[in-house]
Parts: structure tokens; C-alpha cells; sequence
């Protein structure tokens, strides 16, 4: 399941940066030792202050600047570091080095993240995921901009900064914090109706990952791959993960953002630690340049999904995450991406998305991280090294020895010299350009907001349709005008009047009068009901006291663990928990320190404590819980009377002393992560 982390080129530059105390003396940072470093210099023991004591001055001023601007969107993010793998050529459509030839391995640095929050903010708010890839490849960085969502809620760049302001919290009371359910973002919605699409991937479960590790992501925006001899592909590009798709509940993803802010980052950590690394397979689906115009969407349209039925996704690698940073701030928090950052064999569309952010991503880290020399930063800089003319700055490291600042030389022979387009320079595809200035949408497909929002709805199972009806109802039930939430109804009654009419009853609005369009065409890869199943990495809570029976829970922890489930042992208090045979088992957590929706499934082995009361009524919740999660619970027979549900509860899925196999049906439970029919 696991091998040892990938060394790379990038691995043996970040370690020239790499420090660790080893018993030297104190320094300043020009060098000179220091004496005193606790206390102040002042004149007198109860004196004021001197400004001579520069040792003060020079730690505070240090301290004052250790934070940098957090990102305006994307704020909470977590870097991880692995390795991309080729294994199917893409040499037919693109010169692209590290897509050329098979068994090519690049270095690469990932960050996930979420869009509304700050970086304070909870992991498992309803959001949509950033899935940032930094590829190092010997032809210089690419880097690859994905979201968790296969489509943008804007068409132009210049709606982008409108639609943040909404969806960020109140300018006057800065609430709410990671969340869309207030009256700006739907008054948004309602006025600026592209965003349908959008909105209906964040009311559904993908609004919701279970884990980074089990979440696809799009680079939203259409590329051009471009060939050896100049012939240009329209591309999209997707990641797919190793272990399927998979969400949260509703319920459950607000409870974790209390019991476990960080709960996507620990899954990624407990997960990288134990070897158990995460991989994605990248995906591309390719559009000739003759066929631009031959579907009913406009291929540059990011509010436009590419239906994998129509243009099939060609998989052609993998890539493992195998290493956690060092140092969050030099390297997640000092990390900079921009769509713009390409290499020979990638280009630029005039996708209108793409060409915005191609300026406001380098212009906001130019901002953020105070400099131009942002790829100084050792986490951004290119493995092949940089060559050119540049000087002065912040974060200006290199030491330039030679007078020639400036291109076109004759003092340094002309270099740094150009490379010819023909010998690996980059160079833009030549692609014709012709019209009038214009604010024109770029062609009608632009106007259709609402087919592919119902072709969503449409390709989405009857239990993930419940679920984005309950998600809208949340969100809208906390909209206080009556006008932005009978408007919200009304547009989405074009999506599916169903849907509407029945959240019009939800929310205390009246009915829509119309009818959805006439559109009935499915995908059926974006509902996430028939994925990947695996018990691999998911979490089983043991909840165990003393006197239990060891040659019964024995074999189902074996099973549990077989199948690369990770068992974490919950008990009434920290130490260790012994069986009848006298066998023990080490505690993970507590039943204060755990909840139920920290975990996968539940195991009841029950038993004895110090307070059996509180132990007795802790179980008995988080069996409560577990079962309104739809979770699988499997119990022993010392936990029987600890386990006990209402004699009218659904039993799909509680597997008690007595079943037969019951440690292989519980497995098999866990792997589908959910007993939908429960619910």
C-alpha cells in the first residue's frame, strides 16, 4: 500500500535551505554572538527603555513581520510534497518534456485550500477546494490551478472581485465566516445568473469532500497543448483520485468544523505518515482545433462542463503525495501559482477566465509576498535555475557580480541569449486574431446559464438529489429577505421545477409559476454514487472499556485492519484497556477528546470504566450519531446493552454478536463509507 517517499531534484534543493538547532551559539543575524537575549536594555533597573539596546529593536522588528498577508481567496491552504509519473504519452498532441515520454518523473508541490474562508477558518466548510500543482519539470515550473468543482462561477474576469465581495462576510459585522448562507451571495446569484451551474455543484455532496484524498479537481480553464511541429489541441485537464469520490453529510461537515477545524488537514497528515499516500491519476480530454464549434457549449465558456461522454478523458499518469512540509511558512504559506507560469507544449486560449487570472495571480502575489523575486522563495524556485537580467528588490538573494542589467548586450556577448522557439525556447502557438473591440459575449453558448445546471441535476442520483435540496434549504433558510429568497427560487426553477417548488415550501416562499427548461441530457461521472470503494485509510472508532472479550474483537480488528482501515481505540480515559485474557489495548482518544463524526465507523467492544455512567451515556451518543450519519456500526457482545438503539431504528447496517461473518460484512460496509439505505 505504501512505498518510501520519491527523492527528487526539488528534494535536494529545498535541503541546501533546510536548518536545525544543533547546540551553537546564539547569534544575531549579521553573525555576532549574543550575550543577553531575555532582557531589555533600560537606563536603570526600573528605568525606561534605550534605544541603544538594538538587540529589543532588532527581535521585535523580526517578530512584527513574521506573518505575510494571507491570500484574499484560498487563505487556508496546506502544501504537501510528492511526484508525477507519465505513463501514456501525450508526444501525439504536445512538445510538453514531462508529458512526453513515459516514465518521466517530475517533482511537484500541492496545495489544497479552500476559497471563502480566511485562513483561521474551518477545513470542512461548504466551499469549493483549490487543488494547486507546482510541477518542477526540467523545461522550468508549470503550474496547474484546479478547484473541486468542474466549473467557474463567472464568464468574465472582470464579475470576479463583485462575486467574492458577496460571498465574503459582511462588510459591516464581518460575519459569517467560510459560508455562503446570507443574503449577499444569493442576491449575487439571483442578479448574475451564469452562476446556476456553479451553485449547483456547491449545494451537492461535492461541496463537501470527505477527504482531500478522495475529491477529484478540474483545472477549469481550457488550454491549448501545442505539438512539435506548431499543431494546437484544445485540452482540459482533471485528476482523479485513487479512492473514489466521497463526501461529508450535511450535519456532519458543521459538527467536524467545531469538534476538528483542521480535519482534512489530519486525515492528509495521519494519512502521508503512516504511508498510506494519497494518489491522482491525471486525466486530459482534448477538443481538435477544427472541431472549436461542433457541441452545443462553448468550449472557452469555464461556466461549461466538458461531459466526459462527449470528449473522453485520456488518463496518462499519477501522482503521489509522499512528504509533509517542514516548515508550513516557507514553504505552503510562501508558495505562489499563477495559470500563467507554462512551459514549451502548454499554452494559452482566449478562454476570458484564463486570460484574467493569467494578470491577478502573479499581480496578488506581488502584493502578498511584498516582492517581484517571489520565485527567489526557495519553495518556488525552478529546478533548472533562472538566467536573466533582473536586479534589485525584497527577497533579492542571488548576487549578481557583472555590470550588464539589461538586454541586447554587447559587453556580456548578448546573454543571457535567447533560445529559439525550434531549440525548447518558449514561444506562443500563432493563432489567428481578428474582429472589433467589443464587450460582445464571446458567442450565444455563453447565454445558456441553465442546461448544463440541469444536466447535473439530471445525472444525479435520487439520494444526492435530497441532499443538494437540504443543502440549498440550509443555506437559503438563513437568508433573511423574503425578495432574494423567492428570487433564488424562481431562477432555479429553470433548473428543475421539482427542486424548486419543493425548496419554496422549505423556506417559506411561494411557489414558481414556470418550468424548467427542456434539456434531458445526463453525464452519469458526475454523480459520485458509483465510485471507487475501498476501506483503505477510513477510520474506525473502537469504543472499549476493560473486560473484554479479546478472542472476539481479536479477529475483527484483524479484519478492520486487513482491509487498510486505521483503528483508533476509544476509551474513558487515556492508557490502556485490558481484556478477560488479559491482553490490552493502547487508548487513542477519549470519549471527551473523540466524537463520532471523526470516524468512518463504529465499532462498540463496550466494557467497564472508572465512570461507568458517563462511559454508558458517551457510547450511547455516539451510537445515536454514528446511525443519523448513516455510519456502519458493528457491536460485541460486551457492548450489547452500551449499544443499544430504539426498537424502531433501521438496523441496515448494525451488524450485533450472532451475525454471521460479522466481521467481513462489516468491512464490506465500511468500504461503501455510507448505509444510504438507512437513510
Amino acid at each position: 500500500m505504501s512505498d518510501r517517499p520519491r527523492r527528487t531534484a526539488k528534494t535536494d534543493q529545498l535541503d541546501a535551505h533546510r536548518h536545525r538547532n544543533t547546540g551553537e551559539a546564539l547569534t544575531s543575524d549579521t553573525g555576532t554572538k549574543i550575550a543577553d537575549d531575555q532582557r531589555s536594555l533600560r537606563a536603570g533597573r526600573r528605568g525606561p527603555m534605550l534605544l541603544q539596546g538594538t538587540r529589543f529593536y532588532r527581535k521585535q522588528s523580526q517578530f512584527s513581520r513574521e506573518r505575510i498577508p494571507e491570500k484574499v481567496v484560498h487563505a487556508r491552504g496546506f502544501g504537501v510534497h510528492g511526484s508525477f509519473e507519465l505513463h501514456t504519452s501525450l508526444s501525439d498532441v504536445t512538445c510538453a518534456h514531462f508529458l512526453s515520454e513515459p516514465g518521466t518523473v517530475t517533482p511537484v508541490f500541492v496545495r489544497f485550500s479552500n476559497f471563502i474562508g480566511s485562513r483561521g477558518s474551518k477545513d470542512t466548510a461548504i466551499d469549493v477546494r483549490g487543488f494547486a500543482t507546482k510541477f518542477y519539470t526540467r523545461e522550468g515550473n508549470y503550474d496547474s490551478l484546479a478547484l473541486s468543482f468542474g466549473v467557474f462561477i463567472v464568464q468574465d474576469p472582470m464579475k470576479f472581485a463583485d462575486f467574492v465581495h458577496s460571498i465574503k462576510p459582511d462588510p459591516a459585522t464581518d460575519v459569517p465566516q467560510a459560508a455562503s448562507a446570507h443574503d449577499t451571495f444569493w442576491d449575487y446569484v439571483t442578479c448574475n445568473q451564469e452562476s446556476a451551474h456553479m451553485v449547483m455543484w456547491l449545494m451537492s455532496m461535492r461541496g463537501r469532500p470527505r477527504s482531500w484524498r478522495m475529491m477529484e479537481a478540474w483545472p477549469i480553464n481550457t488550454m491549448r497543448l501545442v505539438g512539435a511541429q506548431g499543431r494546437s489541441t484544445f485540452a482540459r485537464f482533471v485528476w482523479k483520485p485513487e479512492l473514489g469520490v466521497h463526501s461529508l453529510l450535511l450535519d456532519e461537515a458543521n459538527v467536524l468544523g467545531g469538534v476538528d477545524p483542521d480535519y482534512h488537514r489530519n486525515d492528509m497528515i495521519e494519512a502521508i505518515e503512516s504511508g498510506a499516500y494519497p494518489r491522482y491519476e491525471l486525466g486530459v480530454q482534448l477538443i481538435a482545433e477544427e472541431d472549436e464549434h461542433a457541441y452545443d457549449f462553448d468550449i472557452l465558456d469555464d461556466t461549461k462542463f466538458w461531459p466526459e461522454e462527449q470528449v473522453p478523458v485520456r488518463m496518462v499518469g499519477t501522482m503521489t503525495l509522499d512528504r509533509l512540509t517542514d516548515d508550513f511558512f516557507a514553504e505552503e504559506e510562501q508558495s505562489s501559482f499563477d495559470p500563467s507560469t507554462l512551459v514549451p507544449g502548454i499554452a494559452m486560449t482566449d478562454d476570458p477566465v484564463l486570460q484574467g487570472r493569467s494578470f491577478a495571480y502573479r499581480d496578488t502575489d506581488y502584493h502578498r509576498l511584498g516582492t517581484a523575486n517571489l520565485n527567489h522563495i526557495p519553495i518556488n524556485q525552478p529546478i533548472t535555475g533562472v538566467h536573466d537580467n533582473a536586479r534589485d528588490g525584497f527577497v533579492r538573494h542571488r548576487i549578481d557580480t557583472d555590470a550588464v542589467d539589461y538586454g541586447r548586450n554587447a559587453l556580456a556577448d548578448d546573454t543571457p541569449a535567447q533560445t529559439p522557439a525550434a531549440e525548447g525556447g518558449y514561444a506562443e502557438p500563432a493563432t489567428p486574431v481578428e474582429g472589433r473591440v467589443t464587450r460582445e459575449v464571446q458567442s450565444a453558448g455563453f447565454d445558456d446559464h441553465f442546461s448544463q445546471a440541469r444536466m447535473y441535476w439530471n445525472s444525479l442520483s435520487e439520494i444526492e438529489r435530497d441532499d443538494l435540496l437540504q443543502t440549498f434549504a440550509y443555506h437559503l433558510g438563513k437568508v433573511a429577505s423574503a425578495d432574494v429568497r423567492a428570487r433564488t427560487v424562481e431562477m432555479f426553477c429553470n433548473v428543475d421545477r421539482d427542486l424548486a417548488c419543493a425548496l419554496a415550501d422549505e423556506i417559506g416562499v411561494d411557489r414558481p409559476a414556470g418550468d424548467h427548461i427542456d434539456h434531458d441530457l445526463t453525464s452519469p461521472t458526475l454523480s459520485s454514487m458509483d465510485t471507487e470503494s475501498s476501506a483503505a485509510t477510513l477510520r474506525v472508532g473502537v469504543l472499549v472499556g476493560d473486560g473484554f472479550d479479546d478472542s472476539e474483537v481479536g479477529p475483527v480488528l484483524q479484519a478492520v485492519e486487513d482491509a487498510g482501515a486505521v483503528v483508533h481505540v476509544v476509551g474513558g480515559r487515556l492508557g490502556t484497556v485490558t481484556a478477560t485474557s488479559g491482553a490490552t489495548l493502547t487508548v487513542d482518544e477519549t470519549v471527551i477528546t473523540g466524537h463520532p463524526a471523526l470516524y468512518d465507523a463504529l465499532y462498540v467492544v463496550g466494557g467497564t470504566d472508572l465512570d461507568q455512567r458517563r462511559f454508558d451515556e458517551a457510547i450511547a451518543e455516539f451510537v445515536r450519531q454514528a446511525h443519523r450519519y448513516l455510519k456502519p456500526i458493528a457491536v460485541a457482545a460486551t457492548g450489547q446493552g452500551q449499544a443499544a438503539l430504539p426498537a424502531d431504528a433501521d438496523r441496515a447496517g448494525v451488524f450485533e454478536p450472532g451475525d454471521a461473518d460479522i466481521a467481513e460484512t462489516f468491512v464490506a460496509a465500511l468500504a461503501r463509507h455510507r448505509v444510504w439505505e438507512r437513510g
